[in-house]
């Protein structure tokens, strides 16, 4: 906001959007104080607020808004959290081919997706929720200590391998919907 008129002001170009939710910028969130942060900013530049002022405001709420749910999912979620601070120290994310090195890791996303090809099974299904919520929390625990030791290309690594978790989550969920 302005300070003078307080009309509402657009955002940054490139907001960093751990200062924007006031977070320290580390890949631990304290996730009720990024939910209290976001209900904040929301109730003070939220559309709705704005209906009765100029096209321009309305414009920079719509933008403000935007931003703010963008932060919000992208800090509360360990896999784009870890991304995002990747990109912040300049560094590509992992590309599928450079996890290739770690074959036990590809045989072990290639049985669970062959499982996930078989006919539905409700039991199997279970097992394989089962089996990437586990590997998804070890990753997050190694993901944060790799970030906490620095080690950038370790947590670059990890996070790869929590792609592929999350990938097999999403062909889960289709499978669970497409019955």
């Amino acid at each position: 906001f302005c300070p003078g008129c307080r009309a509402l002001q657009p955002p940054a170009p490139r907001p960093d959007l751990f200062r924007l939710m006031d977070c320290d910028r580390s890949f631990r969130v304290d996730a009720q104080q990024l939910q209290r942060r976001f209900r904040s900013l929301q109730r003070a530049v939220h559309p709705d607020r704005f209906g009765q002022r100029p096209p321009k405001e309305q414009y920079f709420s719509e933008q403000h808004s935007s931003l703010i749910n963008k932060a919000y999912q992208t800090l509360l979620n360990p896999l784009s959290r870890g991304l995002y601070l990747l990109e912040l120290n300049g560094i590509e994310p992992a590309q599928e081919t450079d996890c290739d090195a770690d074959s036990v890791f590809l045989m072990e996303i290639m049985e669970i997706n062959e499982k996930l090809a078989e006919p539905k099974n409700e039991d199997i299904l279970e097992e394989i929720e089962t089996v990437i919520k586990v590997k998804q929390e070890e990753l997050t625990k190694e993901v944060t200590a790799a970030f906490e030791r620095e080690d950038l290309q370790e947590a670059k690594k990890l996070l790869a391998k929590m792609q592929y978790f999350a990938n097999l989550e999403d062909k889960l969920k289709n499978k669970k919907i497409s019955s």
